[in-house]
């Protein structure tokens, strides 16, 4: 163990301030554990759980709704197994909440005809009313950024945007409505949506890189120059590290940095397939043409994020409502938003089920992963955070925002009840994110987008 002399004088934030890539580490009970990084925050209880480590939460979007007969479960409460389109999650049903009867009636057309897949995006999180428009933009606070607002000065970056999807920031793309509603799910103020990452190097730049966006650039060039992982930079000073550390510690190190290797490879691997099946079309650096690397990557982004606590809060889009990407690699070759429309058709429908549960697969494993990654408290990663999953349409042949697909997974540092199945009547969606935001310690947020109250008995 470190003497006391070194707990006084080295915590991880000097470490990483002395790391010359700014590299981020787990947190180590060596360094004074999670009780050390709170007292260095002049509100400790924000993100922060009972036991002192840190609380994150995520907000993961997919599109299209979802085939509401393979989604829900027969009856309320305990599941006894998780079938259709949630069977990925069956092994991991205790540590998440399948919710029920919650609503966004701000998505719903009204008078403002069509555009369901633009409101189901950008009502999702924030529970307004959107202004028809493709030039006149105003939508609302999305939950997340009204949760960082508060909670993202505990952290490097206040929050995370990432997305697995192209982008469009501007133009119109959905009956009249602005592209930066359909392709957004987070909102900064009413006019400034906050654009998603859809390049996972880009991010991993971002996140391990120098910090400054030119410093950044010039790492990446210097590192495909000299052929050379950004962790060979660090690497004297993590073998330093790593002498200095509690046995469990050096263990955490010795994952965590191999966890980072291991994407730096997987990005590797990602560009070449993207050479060789597209020669004649230069495809951006770091994103794969494989859409199940694509998303994996990017999930494993997040992980490293909230397991270096270089955040607490994030945002991902799977894909824009909307979207008509094709899954051939699992033998379907139309379009999910033109199969979304089955109007009843059996074989269209089967193949809607095969993709809502592509997604949870994918879901699935990025929940395995924080699972198995302990936290500076001994629990699990997923046990000290919160993970909604869902989508801003509920039935998309329809084209409904009533009773929302949504799950939730973690234990919110046990704050949470996970392991069962609940149908909430029909609330507002927004009154999940107040108790969500309550977990997190936001204060002074009584009311947010249409809710009616705090969600009970979460």
């Amino acid at each position: 163990m470190l003497s006391n002399n070194v707990h006084s004088q080295v915590n991880r934030r000097h470490f990483l301030r002395n790391v010359g890539v700014n590299i981020a580490l787990p947190g180590f009970v060596s360094f004074g554990g999670s009780k050390l990084f709170a007292a260095e925050q002049s509100t400790a209880n924000l993100a922060t759980t009972a036991s002192g480590a840190p609380l994150r939460t995520a907000f993961i979007y997919f599109p299209n709704g979802a085939i509401p007969a393979q989604w829900w479960p027969a009856e309320q409460g305990s599941v006894p197994r998780l079938a259709g389109s949630l069977a990925p999650l069956d092994k991991l049903k205790q540590q998440l909440q399948i919710l029920g009867g919650l609503d966004q009636v701000n998505a719903e057309g009204g008078a403002d005809g069509a555009g369901d897949h633009a409101r189901g995006s950008s009502v999702f999180l924030t529970g307004v009313r959107l202004n028809k428009s493709a030039t006149d933009i105003r939508a609302g606070v999305s939950i997340d950024q009204a949760i960082a607002e508060q909670a993202g000065q505990q952290t490097l970056f206040p929050s995370l945007e990432m997305t697995c999807d192209a982008q469009r920031q501007s133009g119109s793309c959905d009956s009249g409505y602005a592209c930066a509603y359909q392709f957004n799910i987070s909102w900064k103020s009413p006019t400034q949506p906050m654009p998603p990452e859809s390049n996972p190097r880009l991010m991993f730049e971002r996140l391990f890189g120098s910090g400054h966006s030119e410093e950044r650039a010039k790492n990446l060039a210097r590192r495909r120059v000299q052929q050379q992982s950004i962790l060979d930079y660090v690497l004297a000073d993590a073998r330093e590290m790593h002498n200095r550390l509690a046995a469990r510690d050096r263990e955490k190190l010795d994952q965590y940095l191999n966890g980072v290797r291991e994407i730096e490879q997987r990005l590797e691997r990602a560009e070449r397939l993207a050479a060789e099946e597209g020669p004649q079309i230069e495809a951006p650096a770091g994103i794969s043409q494989d859409i199940a690397e694509h998303v994996g990557v990017t999930f494993d982004m997040l992980l490293l994020a909230f397991q270096s606590d270089l955040t607490r809060v994030a945002t991902l889009m799977l894909a824009h409502d909307g979207s008509n990407r094709a899954f051939d690699h699992i033998g379907i070759t139309e379009g999910h938003h033109d199969l979304s429309h089955h109007q009843n058709n059996a074989e269209k429908i089967e193949k809607i089920a095969k993709i809502d549960r592509w997604y949870v697969e994918q879901f699935a494993k990025f929940l395995d992963k924080l699972q198995n990654t302990p936290d500076t408290d001994g629990n699990s990663l997923l046990h000290n955070s919160m993970i909604v999953y869902g989508s801003g349409n509920a039935d998309g042949n329809r084209h409904t925002h009533s009773n929302l697909p949504i799950v939730l997974a973690g234990g919110g540092g046990g704050s949470l009840t996970p392991g069962r199945y609940q149908h909430h009547g029909s609330q507002p969606l927004c009154n999940l994110y107040l108790t969500l935001a309550d977990r997190m310690g936001v204060q002074g947020l009584d009311r947010f987008g249409d809710s009616t109250g705090r969600l009970e008995d979460v």
